[in-house]
């Protein structure tokens, strides 16, 4: 292969770019335009939640999520210990104590033992990330939070699209955040999506994303925020990529199958399997594990391989214990063993999914896996 592949690129299509002309052409490039309104009320029905609220990318919808509950300051609140670092922010911004929770081995997601093992009475909220192919029990999660009396925000950012017992993920949470940067399921460059069943709390984000103008007098503001609005070009794009998510989401799913099809015989190596009991494998990533430690080599040197065989890769999330910036708080206690996370940090990584990607392509990063994983 002469030809570099990378990990990730988005697909624009003549739809998208012939809608974002009409857009520009009509004038309306503010977030005041009229399909940042229809962007989110398509996405809401999608879902399955009343409201939603566009943002201006995936972190401000945590973030803004989080403030929107106005927890007591120092509540606990339980996140994954491997997913992106933007759920600590969410809370950390909002004086708000996390609690990790250690993730499965091979699904990755959170341990459901683990959480009701670590649910305090200073437990307010569980922070649920769906993590790159499979969703977590989040029904299970749900009914534990009802009877805890726990708020449940459930970050589908990375599973958008995905149904977990025939019902849409993002539609559990007490409110639920989403992403569409460039190497999502759907994307509008950079932006967000906040949803929830609450008008209270649809209200409370509405003003929160943009600066708590008054309601009395404009200029004097309510509250402490930021301006994270989405822009009317951006809702275009993500309108116009939104009609077609079924398409987007089968493709994706043909990706991870082919990849499976070619690596499951790699005994060396784990790869989630294209559907489970109650839930199909979305493949927004298709990510790997070296299972065998007796090769001597770990995710940082099969990377280095493939990047000088044409082949672009990504590797897994770095755990919170084992942030610096987290090193500074007094949070949780860092001598806390995650074993799991530590492994998969390791030896994870994450191979090219765009959905342009050629089964020729496919084949090829395979067979250079192959050979270099053995």
């Amino acid at each position: 292969m002469k030809k570099f592949i990378p990990v990730n690129e988005p697909l624009i299509v003549k739809q998208d770019i012939m809608n974002i002309k009409k857009t520009l052409e009509a004038g309306w490039v503010s977030a005041e335009g009229p399909n940042v309104k229809i962007f989110e009320n398509k996405f809401s029905k999608f879902i399955g939640h009343k409201y939603a609220v566009t943002v201006a990318n995936g972190t401000a919808a945590l973030e803004i999520a989080v403030q929107s509950l106005n927890l007591p300051k120092n509540s606990e609140v339980i996140i994954p210990n491997f997913t992106i670092f933007s759920n600590a922010i969410a809370c950390l911004k909002n004086n708000l104590k996390i609690k990790p929770i250690d993730c499965n081995k091979f699904d990755w997601n959170m341990n459901l033992h683990l959480i009701l093992k670590n649910i305090s009475s200073k437990t307010k909220l569980i922070i649920a990330t769906h993590i790159y192919n499979y969703p977590l029990e989040i029904d299970k999660l749900r009914k534990i939070c009802k009877k805890k009396k726990i708020l449940l925000l459930e970050d589908a950012a990375e599973v958008f699209g995905q149904r977990y017992k025939k019902k849409m993920c993002g539609s559990f949470g007490d409110l639920s955040t989403y992403s569409f940067y460039a190497n999502k399921q759907i994307t509008t460059g950079e932006g967000g999506m906040i949803t929830t069943n609450s008008k209270k709390l649809y209200e409370k984000i509405k003003n929160l994303k943009n600066l708590s103008f008054g309601k009395k007098n404009r200029f004097n503001h309510e509250d402490v925020s930021s301006n994270n609005r989405m822009s009317n070009i951006q809702a275009t794009l993500g309108l116009s990529q939104l009609n077609r998510i079924k398409n987007i989401v089968k493709k994706r799913q043909s990706i991870g199958k082919k990849y499976f099809e070619y690596l499951s015989k790699n005994s060396n190596i784990f790869i989630p399997e294209p559907e489970k009991k109650f839930v199909k494998n979305i493949y927004w990533v298709v990510g790997l594990l070296i299972t065998n430690t007796n090769l001597n080599i770990d995710a940082q040197y099969v990377m280095r391989k493939l990047n000088t065989m044409g082949v672009g890769t990504r590797p897994f999330f770095w755990p919170m214990h084992k942030q610096k910036m987290l090193k500074n708080y007094n949070f949780y206690n860092s001598k806390k063993k995650f074993i799991n996370s530590e492994y998969i940090s390791k030896y994870g990584f994450y191979l090219p999914s765009s959905l342009s990607l050629k089964n020729h392509e496919i084949k090829y990063i395979s067979k250079c896996v192959n050979e270099i994983i053995n």
